[in-house]
């Protein structure tokens, strides 16, 4: 598809899954399919300035390809953005957006020749998501592959039973969440922040390929802290959010 190419999609759903993150379902009507790679982004032009700089966002497709035209997008709101203000306050079913894309190179290797280590925070989960949809469709040689998820109390987790079930699904696959502020007595998993997870688990410096989404504070101490491992920079692909 070409990156500059517009078209127009139509709202078909918006759900609540916290308090404060939506999932919005949009199909495309004048494409038979959306051709994406699972790991890419779209960039919508929102009416919120004169200026296309300021008016562009972009957000990770959280679906797989499905040989649709559907697509699914997840979004944190910020109480300052003028785009998330936007999202929540106009768009309702039946609503349209313009959008260019997808693109992007945020995206898992044709051939997973070492171990996969996914780290997101918050809404940074949704390219993990569509890219293991798509392993768990299409299965292909990989060796192990961990998901480590951090945020603050669990209620803000997302897709939480989808990922423990692929468990099941993608040999090899483990899902690792870990809360930094959650409180209550009954939970038992991993507390903290996810770099001390990750430590651990690539301690003995086995072949391994780094993604990370998410804030970029997050990112930049991992990025840090994943090179002060033993591995080198270019063994570590980014997705910034934020």
């Amino acid at each position: 598809m070409a990156l500059d190419i517009w078209h127009k999609a139509i709202v078909t759903a918006i759900t609540d899954v916290t308090e404060n993150t939506k999932r919005f379902f949009f199909e495309v009507p004048e494409l038979e399919v959306l051709h994406f790679i699972p790991g890419q982004f779209i960039t919508i032009d929102l009416p919120i300035h004169q200026k296309k700089n300021h008016r562009w966002r972009s957000y990770s497709i959280a679906s797989r390809p499905d040989g649709t035209n559907k697509f699914e997008l997840v979004i944190v709101y910020a109480p300052q953005g003028l785009g998330t203000n936007y999202l929540w306050k106009e768009l309702r079913k039946g609503s349209t957006v313009q959008f260019k894309g997808p693109a992007g190179n945020f995206m898992l290797p044709n051939q997973i020749t070492t171990d996969i280590c996914m780290i997101a925070t918050g809404t940074g989960v949704a390219p993990y998501r569509s890219m293991l949809l798509d392993l768990a469709e299409h299965p292909r040689e990989h060796q192990h592959i961990y998901l480590l998820y951090g945020s603050r109390f669990m209620k803000d987790v997302l897709y939480r039973e989808e990922f423990e079930a692929m468990e099941s699904v993608i040999p090899g696959f483990k899902y690792l969440v870990t809360l930094s502020r959650e409180n209550d007595p009954a939970y038992t998993g991993l507390k903290g922040y996810v770099h001390p997870v990750y430590e651990q688990l690539f301690a003995n410096r086995q072949p391994a390929t780094f993604y990370l989404c998410g804030w970029r504070k997050m990112i930049d101490e991992a990025k840090h802290r994943i090179v002060s491992l033993g591995y080198e920079s270019k063994s570590i692909h980014v997705e910034i959010y934020g």
